[in-house]
């Protein structure tokens, strides 16, 4: 690991103040994947400013019919939390299959989203749900959010404070988990809603997407029968060690269907 400089923010204005004057600064949150990353030598930032000092940015708050979560919230508080489980169980759940107890107890929700790896979990429910990604200058709408493989459409110098779910009529998330790692190899999560059916895949392509054939297919019937027949075509798929791009696309078909009965 090279040398660097750590400091700690405050508040949100000291956090954009010190990353604006590092010369090339970088933001730790939960550290769960930036640190191996440093490890590996892969990136050599000048600047670390850890947000894990502003308290603003963690805790869970239902109203109405939105759910809004801290990007400094850990996945073992959203998993845990009974207020989200009776509000919106399909974000509770998502958070509890997400890698392991000790990666719950460090990663956090904001430092996830912006990371975007493409097995990452929450991206599904961010675009799945039709969330939005509160930043200290603006609100971004999820599916504006993730741009590509590892990014996102965050300014070097923003930070994300906090994510607004609306919550749905019915929601499920199903994955087919890589057993080392429990990272998406892929992850369906449907959403039904008062604007429609939401259908969105992590796990399989460079970055989180909708299905809009299935979307149509169950507005009309909500049942996994009427998915059956909707193929998605492997080209742009990931391929790799763990799956061929066609067995990914075979899964997407399999896990979105689940997650329709899941729904029930």
């Amino acid at each position: 690991m090279y040398d660097f400089q750590y400091e700690r923010a405050a508040s949100v204005e000291d956090a954009v103040a010190k990353l604006r004057a590092a010369e090339d600064g970088l933001i730790v949150a939960g550290g769960m994947t930036l640190i191996p990353t440093m490890k590996q030598r892969l990136t050599q930032p000048s600047h670390v400013i850890d947000l894990g000092g502003i308290t603003d940015l963690r805790g869970i708050t239902v109203s109405g019919d939105r759910v809004t979560i801290g990007a400094m919230t850990k996945h073992d508080t959203v998993a845990r939390s009974a207020e989200l489980r009776q509000a919106l169980p399909v974000l509770a759940e998502m958070a509890s299959v997400i890698g392991d107890p000790a990666v719950r107890n460090r990663g956090t929700l904001g430092g996830s989203i912006c990371n975007n790896d493409p097995a990452a979990d929450y991206p599904a429910a961010l675009v799945g749900l039709g969330a939005t990604v509160h930043t200290d200058r603006r609100t971004i709408a999820a599916e504006d959010f993730f741009t590509g493989m590892f990014e996102t459409a965050r300014e070097p110098d923003e930070l994300v404070l906090k994510v607004e779910f609306p919550i749905p009529e019915k929601a499920a998330y199903q994955k087919f988990r890589n057993p080392a790692s429990r990272y998406a190899i892929v992850g369906v999560l449907v959403a039904r809603t008062g604007g429609g059916v939401r259908v969105a895949v992590v796990g399989a392509g460079p970055c989180v997407f909708r299905v809009p054939e299935m979307e149509q297919a169950l507005s009309a019937n909500f049942s996994s029968s009427a998915i059956a027949d909707v193929t998605i075509p492997a080209s742009g798929l990931n391929s790799d060690i763990h799956a061929s791009a066609e067995y990914r696309a075979h899964l997407v078909g399999v896990m979105a269907r689940r997650a329709v009965d899941a729904c029930a």
